[in-house]
């Protein structure tokens, strides 16, 4: 029998509820992820006892009134939240969100039924067992996603559920069975509806999963519905010696080498958006595309701001879009120029991006670029060790030596600030407080 460790306070809600006459399972994705051998984020539980019900069985505790519209409220416990709510049937869509009726019944099974995917739809309390009415179990068994019921009524009810079932084969390497996968592609302009906030949730999830490669792969038409952008890049031919793939084979296979950070994730996605825009062929017929790191950058940031990113996620995906092609230069000089710019987690950041895009082009400009890329890190790491200036912070003088010198307040004690991080940065001059005063009042007097 199927033994399902669940936390004593969730425990206790089940034994309250049952002690009263009421059936109390819990349900969904807290049983799916104990299946897998996963922690559970939340844990969810479905009762036939009414709200009011519930708000009395626990009247020693705050109950708070969540969603009393749809069945829910939440019982706290030690200050955690615990959502119970009354089994319930839902009857038409017609924001394809949400439900214009919700029927409370008595039945579970009738409740499992309006849920998104068989491996969603278990239930499970310690006296009753599993409860699998839609053989989810056998679904997690044999990896796969399948809708519950008729896969275009489901997302008819929700056209998010179209992106929640590529993000679960993505995260969970699974696959989806063919109906599913064929309601997918006839509703895929369902997505067109959703707001940005909700994709940007789902696609996280999608773009760091194991599965992503797979998922790109087969679902580019449907993920070029809430991203418009990547539909010219779709089969689009890149004609250049460096490159062994098209511009989306190509765009996959870096994420997929791309270690599952969401920022890395996302650069990759949108690191070459602008290719289609700037191509050219020279006399040799030779595919070129000079300045699409500028227009990639252009394109990620509409994309990030219309999926309602936060500004910390943006700013790095566009500084690592914009320099993802820089020709780096293993000197010192060059390095601490660049960290001067973007910073050292950013710099650390464009390394792993400029892996990901180098292993996803031929073999023989891969090999010379990774080998380009490890002399950088040692570099980097030279630099970090020797505690070498390459910020303002780091300079050996400071606005208030510069004012001690005579110099007034204002923008031009910066300018020579900069001016003499420039020098150092170059190795004109060393970092010591005395050579940097002294060449401070030449500039000066020079200007």
């Amino acid at each position: 029998m199927i033994d399902i460790k669940i936390p004593q306070e969730v425990q206790l809600i089940l034994k309250v509820l049952t002690a009263q006459g009421y059936e109390a399972y819990v349900v969904g994705g807290c049983v799916r992820d104990s299946l897998l051998g996963k922690k559970p984020q939340d844990w969810d539980i479905c009762t036939s006892a009414l709200p009011q019900e519930v708000k009395k069985a626990f009247n020693n505790l705050p109950v708070l009134e969540t969603g009393l519209k749809h069945g829910t409220v939440t019982v706290m416990i030690d200050h955690k939240p615990y959502e119970v709510t009354t089994y319930r049937i839902e009857d038409q869509y017609s924001d394809n969100r949400h439900p214009d009726k919700v029927e409370f019944v008595k039945d579970l099974e009738q409740d499992l039924a309006r849920r998104d995917f068989t491996i969603n739809a278990m239930a499970y309390n310690p006296k009753s067992g599993l409860v699998d009415c839609f053989n989810g179990l056998a679904d997690l068994d044999n990896k796969i996603i399948r809708c519950v019921g008729k896969a275009e009524e489901r997302f008819l009810e929700d056209g998010l559920r179209i992106l929640r079932a590529i993000r679960f084969a993505s995260t969970y390497n699974f696959k989806i069975e063919r109906a599913t996968t064929e309601a997918i592609y006839s509703k895929k302009n369902l997505l067109a509806n959703l707001a940005g906030e909700r994709i940007q949730i789902e696609l996280d999830k999608l773009l760091c999963g194991s599965g992503v490669k797979e998922i790109l792969h087969q679902f580019a038409e449907v993920l070029a519905v809430i991203i418009p952008e990547i539909w010219p890049m779709l089969g689009f031919e890149q004609n250049n010696p460096h490159h062994i793939y098209d511009l989306w084979t190509h765009t996959i296979e870096s994420v997929a080498q791309a270690p599952p950070q969401l920022v890395l994730r996302l650069t990759m996605l949108l690191h070459d958006l602008g290719k289609p825009d700037c191509y050219t062929v020279d006399e040799k017929g030779i595919g070129h595309f000079y300045g699409h790191s500028k227009i990639s950058a252009e394109k990620a940031k509409d994309i990030l701001q219309r999926l309602k990113y936060d500004r910390a996620t943006i700013d790095t995906v566009l500084t690592l879009v914009a320099n993802h092609d820089l020709d780096l230069l293993p000197q010192k000089k060059y390095l601490k120029s660049l960290l001067n710019k973007i910073g050292i987690e950013n710099f650390r950041l464009l390394l792993e991006v400029q892996k990901a895009d180098n292993k996803a082009k031929h073999p023989e400009v891969k090999k010379e670029c990774l080998e380009k890329i490890r002399e950088m890190e040692g570099l980097l790491e030279e630099i970090i060790r020797q505690e070498e200036c390459f910020t303002l912070k780091d300079l050996a003088v400071n606005g208030q030596d510069l004012l001690e010198l005579g110099m007034k307040q204002g923008p031009e004690v910066g300018t020579i600030l900069n001016f003499l991080l420039q020098q150092v940065i170059e190795e004109r001059v060393g970092n010591s407080k005395e050579k940097l005063l002294l060449l401070a009042q030449n500039y000066v007097k020079t200007e």
